[in-house]
Parts: structure tokens; sequence; C-alpha cells
């Protein structure tokens, strides 16, 4: 009978327990899902000090109208996050909430690079992107990458190798292209258009590379070590194109001259 009277007793306060659960439990939902709990106030600003140059504060609240409803303790921060790094100009985001209604994001916005195929850019860590291009100041000029598909952070290399070698020479890259057999061709700031190949030191679609050619880096810098002796014997002319190719020198073709309509071609 005692056994029978302390399970009996046992029973009774695990089941008050329970009942006491449920109501705090059900109380505190009740209280959190108050009107005055509802995520109401949105802060957005970058991540490290400064402001946000691409990303406009309007915009960013635009297109996540109606998508981040919710209370402030039952709201999804992964699902906020997905939302706000699929807008425009976004990277990443990061979200935090703010007692008692508010969610404070702080933004890394794309850093642009280049332009990239027809229709993306490129940010300085050579991911694609997609935005809004009359965002950009109206002073910057930003070159036009392209390539195979996967191929960008091999372009963004050669383009940052190519820019540190015509540097020195005040002579910007306008355009990097990779065709989908690897063959390398480079636009110059001045126009100039320059015939590159393959690498054979990190070809892809030939790892042996053609016999006897030169690594990109060595045609390049081959090339701008004879500038300043090539425009000297110029005199005056205007460089149409240059062809790299060539295992022991490079081939250039003169722009038309006032005084000729056709091109005049010299090895080097």
């Amino acid at each position: 009978m005692v056994t029978d009277a302390r399970l009996i007793n046992l029973l009774a306060n695990v089941l008050f327990l329970l009942a006491v659960t449920a109501l705090v439990t059900g109380a505190v939902v009740w209280v959190a899902q108050r009107p005055y709990f509802a995520v109401s106030r949105l802060t957005i600003g970058p991540m490290d000090k400064g402001k946000l140059e691409y990303v406009s504060d309007a915009t960013l609240r635009a297109s996540i109208a109606g998508r981040l409803q919710g209370n402030f303790f039952f709201v999804d921060l992964d699902e906020a996050r997905s939302v706000i790094e699929s807008t425009p100009w976004v990277r990443k985001a990061h979200i935090r909430r703010v007692w008692p209604n508010t969610l404070q994001v702080q933004l890394e916005e794309q850093q642009p690079l280049a332009y990239w195929n027809e229709d993306e850019m490129l940010n300085t860590w050579g991911e694609p992107f997609t935005a809004n291009e009359a965002a950009l100041p109206d002073d910057v000029r930003l070159p036009r990458l392209s390539g195979p598909d996967a191929s960008e952070r091999l372009v963004v290399q050669r383009y940052a190798e190519l820019a540190r070698w015509f540097a020195p020479l005040d002579i910007r890259i306008s355009e990097v292209t990779l065709s989908p057999r690897y063959a390398w061709e480079v636009t110059l700031s001045d126009g100039v258009h320059l015939a590159l190949g393959r690498d054979p030191a990190a070809d892809v679609a030939d790892p042996h590379g053609r016999s006897g050619a030169l690594p990109f880096a060595a045609r390049i810098e081959r090339f701008v070590n004879a500038w300043p002796a090539l425009m000297a014997r110029l005199e005056g002319r205007t460089l149409d194109a240059v062809d790299l190719r060539y295992p022991n020198g490079f081939a250039m073709t003169l722009a038309p001259d006032s005084n000729s309509q056709s091109n005049n071609n010299h090895d080097s």
C-alpha cells in the first residue's frame, strides 16, 4: 500500500509539473507573439567603418519589403540573410536581433573589378555577380574581361599580372579575353591589341603547351622591356596590334599612315 501511495504521489507530481510547464510555455509563446514583438525596424549599415557606396538604403528596403516579416523571437535569421544577399550589390550580410523589435543588418558590398562576359561583373575576389551598372560613379572605367565558364579566377589573375607589368608605362588594360581554346588576347588603353596565344605554363586545354612557346609572363615581360625602344623607332607612328606568339620575338602591325592607306609590318 505504501508503495502504491508513493507511486501515485510521484505520478501526481509529474503531472502537476507538466501542467505548469505547459502553462508557462503557453504564456511565454502568447507574450512573444504580441504585436509589440513584431519586427518593425530594420537598420542597415556597412560591416566595417565607412559608408555604403553601391547599396541604396531605399532600394534594399524596397527589394526585401514584405519578405522579412515575422516575430522578434521566431524570425529565421538564415532565411533573412539569404533574402538580403540576393539583392544587387550585396556580397554578404550579417544580421542580429536588437531588443525588442529590430533587425540590425550589416552589409559587405560587392567591390567591382571588371565587366564579365555579356551581362555580369567580377568582384575583387574573382566572383561573378549581377548588378545595375548605373550605380557605378561616372568616372569609373572598368576593364572588360571574358572567358569560358569557371575561368573567372584565372582571368582575374592574368589581368592583375598585366596591370602590374604595364603600370610603369602608364598604360591600363581595357580588355582581356580567354577563348574557349584557352588562348589569350589583350587590348590596352591606347587601343593596341595583343595576341598572346596559349600559356604553356598554365594551359588548361593543352597542359604540355606548344613546343618552344614562352610562358604568358615571359612574353609580356619581353614586350614591356622593348616598349621604350619600340616607341623611339616608330617615330610618331601608331601601333595597332602586336603578335606575341613567336618564340624568338614578336610581330607588329602599325595603324595606317596619313600618307599611306596600307599597313606596315615589322618583325622585332
